[in-house]
């Protein structure tokens, strides 16, 4: 038996970073909405009960650093699962580049073995088990839109944000989570207004939208890697109506409302940017039907 999942990608209208909690983590509270860029999980039932991972991207490990391959064997040990399974990843969403990319992965497998193996789980259990993974793999199993606190685990769902068009812009670096936040001063940044932006998108208003987005992490990030501050500042001059960079970036990417506009972006980009991507924002949960 075979079954395909799409991992769609994330961005982060609002984040901000509270405080460091005892267990090490970072207490945040952010808003997520997932996007039209998706990798395509093929999952493929194995008689010999081996899990294993099959890509074409070598940014991708195939062995137990994959998140998709962490919550394959999390799901059979947890429910005596004696079938194996390939995971089969088309990777669409660049990799190490703040859209959750490898939580997305993780998050459809789940969904997918749920339906291959028959758990008959539901998405809020499936939830609670993407945290064990991962703190976006909770989110990325529901989709849509949502508030996320604690660690990222704890999500609720709010509507779609205002329709519009999402220009993305990846530079050729890698940026190090665990760099960025190393080096957060909580003392000396600005933080975003997340109860303005969750209000913005409960009343559908654009313009208050496009005028809330922020991320406590740029203030690490466009100082470590003067590649990101360009492209925010060329995405700007470009006409996007605001700009800001995903989770730890380094990918940037820009809010516009209308087609003439996003096409001029994208164009002016590439010419000096390898990745650019124009989609839409999703924002709707997924189901298991």
């Amino acid at each position: 038996m075979r079954l395909l999942e799409k991992a769609p990608a994330k961005i982060n209208l609002s984040l901000d970073v509270l405080h460091k909690r005892p267990d090490g983590f970072h207490e945040v509270k952010m808003i997520m909405t997932t996007i039209d860029l998706a990798d395509r999980i093929e999952l493929s039932e194995r008689k010999d009960g081996q899990i294993t991972i099959l890509s074409h991207n070598r940014y991708v490990p195939d062995d137990n650093r994959n998140l998709a391959y962490q919550a394959a064997a999390l799901l059979k040990e947890r429910f005596n699962v004696k079938q194996g399974v390939s995971i089969g990843i088309t990777k669409v969403i660049p990799v190490a580049a703040g859209l959750a990319g490898g939580s997305s992965d993780a998050a459809a497998t789940l969904r997918g073995l749920n339906r291959l193996w028959k758990l008959g789980l539901t998405l809020d259990e499936l939830a609670e088990i993407g945290a064990e993974i991962g703190s976006d793999v909770s989110f990325c199993v529901y989709g849509g839109t949502a508030l996320a606190t604690g660690r990222g685990e704890i999500v609720q769902h709010i509507p779609a944000p205002p329709h519009s068009w999402i220009v993305l812009a990846k530079p050729t670096i890698g940026v190090s989570t665990a760099e960025v936040y190393n080096n957060l001063d909580l003392s000396k940044v600005e933080h975003p207004d997340v109860e303005g932006m969750l209000a913005a998108i409960h009343e559908n208003d654009y313009e208050k939208m496009i005028g809330l987005v922020g991320n406590v992490l740029e203030s690490v990030t466009l100082r470590l890697y003067p590649e990101v501050a360009h492209i925010k500042e060329q995405m700007k001059k470009f006409g996007a109506d605001a700009v800001l960079m995903s989770g730890s970036g380094p990918t940037v990417f820009g809010i516009i409302q209308y087609d003439s506009r996003m096409h001029r972006i994208c164009n002016g980009l590439r010419g000096f940017c390898d990745q650019v991507f124009a989609v839409r924002i999703l924002g709707e949960r997924n189901s298991l039907d």
